[in-house]
């Protein structure tokens, strides 16, 4: 389970979100919504954890199977038009694998469990405490 808390104080759209460890993270609005374009907009932070999923997933597999990948590299781009929301992600994988690796790499990246969580039904439950 993960769990977060975020809180906005009196500064317009500056979010700090911290972690049970104690990480933090600001998200704030580009300047042209009214922040101050001091951290990633709540967009980009779901983006993000696409990305950052499907890297670490990559790499842990590639690991595994001692494959010659250098770098991955997801550029993920989230378009919320018409009432639909698209993700976008654009995969390069780096070093020295064939055509059948990369395809393997590619079936991995669609299993990160950010990728599963996105393209399965989501309940979302709010409560007032």
């Amino acid at each position: 389970m993960a769990k977060i808390k975020a809180s906005i104080g009196n500064e317009p759209y500056k979010i700090e979100i911290t972690s049970p460890t104690g990480n933090v993270v600001i998200a704030d609005e580009p300047v042209e919504k009214g922040g101050k374009d001091k951290g990633f907009s709540p967009k980009e932070l779901l983006a993000s954890a696409l990305g950052a999923c499907t890297c670490a997933t990559v790499r842990m597999y590639a690991d595994r199977k001692a494959w010659d990948l250098e770098n991955v590299e997801a550029t993920i781009e989230l378009i919320d038009e018409t009432g639909q929301t698209k993700l976008i992600r654009k995969l390069q994988f780096t070093g020295n694998l064939d055509e059948e690796q990369r395809a393997r790499l590619l079936a991995v990246a669609n299993a990160c469990p950010i990728h599963k969580i996105l393209t399965h039904p989501i309940v979302i439950e709010t409560l007032l405490v």
